[in-house]
């Protein structure tokens, strides 16, 4: 920049053109810009580029060396620049086990780190996982909404087993948080069987081994599968993989279609997953 500058100083003296400029473009490169009215100082040794309505452009040996030392320079750079890459590449390279090790135990750090200031903000509860049946949740509390909502959270309880109370049904008016006590219930297995501390007062659980989940409505015009075919293929997928160590999670039932199959669908679901002695899996 600085040769730019003291090259157009010294033309502006030597043709007594005060307005002449040098400027830069990715087409012509570097070129001396002259207006029409001065058009008859421009000296016999300028080399016209260009020529426009208001102005012709020009370039001289100097400016063209120049130029030339700093295009060749740019191919410079990059060579150096990426010599200089595949120098470092092939350092890390030799250390990628160790890199990998590093990341790997930081990203641990991280978690369990990130797990233990939750825990001591928000006063989360260690749970107690042992490899029975039930489920026993006291005060618990959804993890993303109690922090995220500007009203208090209500905690709630919960009790599921395989004996007495195998199958829950959750009712409610709309907007009274059915659908959030489900996934409440499924991110404290899953915040418990991780090796976190839980958003309860008091919880007890038995491992799982899947938590299945029939919540919402969609489709898949895509593929020619309307609200109600999803639900059905979802549900079945569901009673044909569950276990007695499942916990299944199903929001309505049978809302594609019209109510009274929508009711017949829902009470042969959960008939079949009480009276299916493999299964018999927890379910809300």
């Amino acid at each position: 920049k600085s040769f730019i500058t003291s090259l157009e100083k010294k033309e502006r003296e030597k043709t007594g053109i005060s307005s002449l400029k040098i400027r830069f473009n990715k087409v012509f490169g570097y070129y001396i810009e002259v207006t029409k009215p001065n058009l008859s100082l421009v000296p016999a040794d300028y080399i016209r580029k260009q020529t426009l309505a208001n102005s012709e452009r020009y370039s001289t040996p100097e400016l063209k060396e120049y130029e030339e030392k700093v295009l060749s320079a740019e191919e410079r750079i990059a060579d150096l620049e990426y010599n200089l890459f595949l120098e470092i590449r092939e350092k890390i390279s030799k250390e990628t086990t160790r890199l990998q090790k590093i990341a790997s135990d930081v990203a641990r750090l991280d978690v369990l780190s990130s797990l233990a200031e939750l825990a001591s903000i928000r006063n989360y509860r260690r749970p107690r996982v042992n490899k029975g049946e039930k489920i026993s949740i006291v005060e618990g509390r959804h993890p993303v909404i109690e922090v995220t909502n500007e009203d208090p959270f209500i905690p709630n309880d919960t009790y599921l087993d395989r004996a007495e109370d195998q199958i829950l049904i959750i009712t409610g008016p709309n907007m009274g948080g059915k659908s959030t006590y489900l996934r409440q219930v499924a991110l404290i297995c899953i915040m418990a069987q991780m090796g976190s501390y839980v958003p309860v007062k008091e919880a007890e659980m038995g491992t799982v081994d899947r938590i299945f989940t029939r919540i919402g409505a969609m489709d898949f015009l895509s593929v020619g599968q309307s609200t109600f075919m999803v639900e059905m293929l979802e549900t079945a997928k569901i009673l044909n993989n569950a276990t007695e160590k499942s916990l299944i999670l199903l929001d309505e039932v049978g809302r594609g279609t019209s109510t009274f199959d929508g009711l017949s669908i829902a009470w042969a679901v959960a008939e079949y997953l009480h009276e299916k002695e493999e299964i018999k899996a927890k379910t809300l």
